[in-house]
């Protein structure tokens, strides 16, 4: 029997990616395909690094293909992946694939914690990724990822001068930490803080990215205003705990992204300290600050729940020594781990259904 392309391409059109809801083929995943007598080979482009669905979508192919040509075929498919974007000629960041911003209504719910795990488990994943701490008075990504010490270098670039990210963990970061003393107070009126987000995106040579998170202070000010205004922003993720007065908070921020004039698509919800779990008898969960609560909050506004993250010990002292918990093994590297996927999944999905984001007009 001889096997054309025109009916492996025919099979393949039966597999779905999951949550894209179309197939394969006409997504444009299907590429490299190579016949040679019964061996077929060809890779499968995902939107993703971070795929948790990987290994299903390539069982699916081969059930697909030996379905229409039989079991005697040998099958060579290459799993790989190509970020997808929304900001095709962006003027600014042209080479970032997408921008997210992770908010909380109120400091204390562990946002910069939730920042930097999910950016290393992003990177972990094989995806390129950044970092802007854009709490301009309370940086804490520096400590966080055990460069308190280290100044970024100048140089320049197109003949304009550009500041070199700082690089930890397979993440360039970029914060305030770096550029001042590590025990001044930064006391700065709006406009200045403001101006200082704008250098961070603009004067930062970032390179290529799949992914840029900027990590934004509590509440909803004129750092806010200044990234929707400066950048298209892909996606926000909100950040909260599961008690009453953190989700009255979280909704506030949640609310300020889905306002006509702003408008920047919520990928999701994410519930940080959802419940503690001893070391010792790690079947056990105890729900100190209620229970669910993000997951009401998302239910609320119709967005993804992205994921729980527990309270233990582990994550404060790899936040105090510098090393992000999500590379230590255990039940906080698999929640981080799952929200990366979850994350990566729903900016693939807004990618698909969505029409590009646009730099926000706001005149408050």
């Amino acid at each position: 029997m001889s096997i054309s392309k025109e009916i492996v391409l025919k099979a393949l059109s039966r597999v779905d990616d999951p949550d894209l809801k179309k197939d394969l083929v006409s997504l444009g995943m299907i590429q490299g395909l190579q016949i040679e007598g019964n061996k077929i080979s060809f890779k499968v482009v995902l939107t993703t690094p971070a795929c948790p669905l990987k290994e299903v979508i390539k069982n699916n192919c081969v059930e697909a293909l030996e379905e229409e040509l039989g079991s005697d075929i040998e099958l060579d498919i290459f799993m790989t992946s190509n970020v997808t974007t929304a900001r095709d000629n962006a003027p600014m960041l042209p080479k970032v694939k997408n921008i997210i911003a992770i908010a909380s209504g109120k400091g204390g719910v562990g946002k910069s914690t939730t920042s930097s795990n999910l950016a290393v488990a992003l990177a972990k994943s094989g995806a390129k990724v950044g970092l802007i701490d854009a709490d301009i008075s309370g940086p804490s990504i520096p400590t966080m990822f055990n460069v308190e010490g280290e100044q970024p270098a100048v140089r320049q670039l197109d003949g304009k001068n550009v500041i070199e990210p700082i690089e930890q963990y397979g993440v360039k970061l970029m914060s305030i930490g770096f550029l001042t003393p590590a025990d001044a107070a930064v006391v700065w009126r709006g406009p200045m803080a403001s101006s200082a987000l704008k250098q961070f995106i603009g004067d930062v040579n970032w390179g290529e990215l799949d992914y840029l998170l900027i990590d934004l202070p509590p509440g909803t000010s004129d750092i806010h205003l200044t990234m929707v205004q400066t950048v298209p922003v892909t996606g926000a993720v909100i950040v909260t705990t599961p008690q009453k007065v953190a989700l009255a908070d979280a909704t506030k921020g949640l609310s300020m992204f889905k306002q006509p004039q702003i408008n920047v698509p919520v990928l999701g919800v994410v519930e940080n300290m959802a419940y503690f779990t001893p070391e010792e008898l790690p079947n056990n969960k105890y729900y100190l600050f209620g229970k669910e609560g993000g997951q009401r909050l998302a239910e609320k506004f119709g967005v993804p729940f992205l994921g729980e993250i527990p309270i233990v010990q582990s994550i404060r002292e790899s936040g105090d020594t510098g090393y992000p918990a999500v590379l230590k093994s255990g039940i906080t590297q698999e929640a981080f781990s799952l929200l990366a996927e979850n994350v990566a999944r729903q900016v693939a999905i807004r990618n698909a259904a969505m029409s590009k984001t646009e730099v926000v007009q706001v005149n408050i």
